[in-house]
């Protein structure tokens, strides 16, 4: 499996952006896919996570309402929908691939195995 991410960039507060992450692989239909970033000299987060097949998603309190994870499996593309941008949305958003067979642990970076390259969200105030 590789991911691709793609459509970070340098943005103000209050804009939008929406990353997408290009899967190879046959299992991308069947997998738990979750977003992370990870700011200078922070550790790598959680983000979001959408289920297999889309029905179910989750989000870390600091993007709830802002954010939106989906899933085109035709396309074998995740996306990320960032409304509202803040400065402390600044990071290297990163794509990954859940290893779990069930929609667990979507939130633990050690149910995932394969990471895509991350993207660069730069927000200015």
């Amino acid at each position: 499996v590789q991911l691709q991410a793609s459509g970070g960039g340098l943005v103000q507060a209050g804009d939008s952006l929406r990353l997408s992450c290009a899967a190879s692989g046959r299992t991308f239909s069947s997998s738990t896919m979750g977003w992370f970033r990870q700011a200078p000299g922070k550790e790598r987060e959680f983000v979001a996570a959408i289920s297999w097949s889309g029905g179910s998603s989750n989000y870390a309190d600091s993007v709830k309402g802002r954010f939106t994870i989906s899933r085109d499996n035709a396309k074998n593309t995740v996306y990320l929908q960032m409304n509202s941008l803040k400065p402390e949305d600044t990071a290297v958003y990163y794509c990954a691939r859940s290893r779990r067979m069930y929609y667990l642990d979507y939130d633990d970076l050690r149910s995932y195995d394969y990471w895509g390259q991350g993207t660069l969200v730069t927000v200015s105030s």
